[in-house]
């Protein structure tokens, strides 16, 4: 440890000590990412609303600990948290978890140096959270995960590999998530989706099935909380929200079809163009209104260093909870009808107008989630063109 130049950081009520490093890569001595303290910040506001639902003492795992930043402030500012489990395969990152646990002075917190996939199987049914942060993909760590989870456990995953799960890879994203993707104006939307389905296909094996209770994509990364409720019969209605959404990249049409060998339709119903299928992947909800709340509440009670970011980001997704899948991008329609775009909010009172659900999405500032067709919102702008 007395190598390295030692940087102190200190987030929420947790200070920590790690190795400086010019760059975030995991070839870092110890990994420690300043970027994901927003992801972090949301964590500790999941995990404590899912402890009050649950009202019961939750043993957490930290499977990749790096610094040991997370596990030790869900530890230090969490209440109603039984034992933490640190796992990490680098010694050095192990040194400076202890090292970091004893500069918070808590206890109740072990540190193990394993494998993470035969770490989860080794410790089947103890988990109350199962936190996967990996650098890169979930992928190869959620049948261990499957195998593990307990009933009515939380789940939270991290995916930092948004170039294959938004379509820019396809073959990545196929080869990981047994997914094929599609880079759309909605492409991040369609990326937790497919991060979704695959949890969802992947726990099924093991008769354990998901329900969503917040996601988001920010910046590099996607990040879902999901519970994991037991049961075989449960399992196979779930599995009905596995489906496909087709595309039609020349006049913007989108449909979803439901069930995993569902029949898709060749061609757009529109226009008659090919459609693109991008599936199998998530199309039931992926925002619980009531979670998110409590998420929110929680922001009175917790120090937050993203406080003002982490509050737009869930008041947003709150929006979203009741909106259809997909979303429409203003400028794309405006760019294929060859017209200039009119202001946002004018274009949302117009659709709200003629009777239809209309709400703003935190993928994209200019991105609107709505019940009305393409043909419906080309014909608005159409309208505000020739005003």
């Amino acid at each position: 440890m007395d190598e390295y130049k030692i940087k102190q950081i200190e987030e929420g009520l947790t200070k920590i000590e790690f190795p400086e490093f010019d760059k975030v890569s995991s070839e870092a001595p110890v990994f420690y990412n300043p970027h994901m303290e927003l992801n972090r910040d949301l964590s500790i506001l999941a995990i404590q609303a899912f402890q009050k639902q649950e009202q019961r003492e939750l043993n957490i795992c930290d499977l990749f600990g790096g610094s040991g930043i997370r596990g030790i402030r869900y530890k230090n500012e969490i209440d109603g948290i039984g034992n933490v489990f640190i796992n990490d395969i680098s010694e050095l990152a192990n040194q400076y978890e202890q090292h970091n646990i004893e500069l918070n002075n808590l206890e109740d917190i072990e540190v193990h140096q394993h494998d993470a996939s035969m770490f989860l199987r080794m410790k089947r049914g103890e988990f109350d959270v199962i936190d996967i942060d990996p650098f890169g993909t979930p992928s190869p760590f959620l049948d261990s995960a499957g195998y593990c989870a307990r009933r009515n456990s939380l789940l939270c995953v991290t995916a930092t590999d948004t170039s294959a799960l938004c379509g820019t890879y396809k073959e990545p994203c196929i080869r990981k998530y047994n997914a094929k993707p599609y880079k759309s104006e909605y492409c991040h939307e369609n990326g937790i989706r497919i991060l979704a389905g695959f949890v969802a296909l992947t726990f099924a094996k093991y008769s354990k099935c998901i329900k969503i209770l917040m996601s988001h994509s920010t910046e590099h990364y996607m990040r879902l909380y999901i519970k994991i409720e037991k049961g075989s019969k449960k399992s196979d209605e779930t599995l009905k929200n596995i489906g496909y959404i087709s595309h039609c990249k020349h006049c913007l049409h989108r449909q979803t079809s439901k069930e995993l060998a569902s029949a898709l339709e060749e061609n757009c119903p529109v226009c008659g163009e090919k459609l693109i299928h991008a599936g199998p992947l998530w199309l039931g909800n992926i925002q619980n209104k009531e979670f998110i709340e409590k998420m929110i509440d929680e922001t009175n009670y917790k120090k937050i260093n993203t406080e003002k970011q982490a509050l737009k980001l869930l008041n947003s997704c709150l929006e979203e909870s009741d909106a259809p899948a997909t979303f429409f991008d203003v400028h794309s329609i405006c760019k294929s009808l060859k017209i200039s775009a009119p202001k946002l909010d004018l274009i949302f009172d117009e659709i709200k107008k003629q009777g239809f659900y209309a709400v703003k999405t935190h993928y994209n500032p200019l991105g609107i989630k709505t019940n009305a067709t393409i043909e419906n919102l080309k014909e608005i702008l159409i309208n505000f063109s020739t005003e």
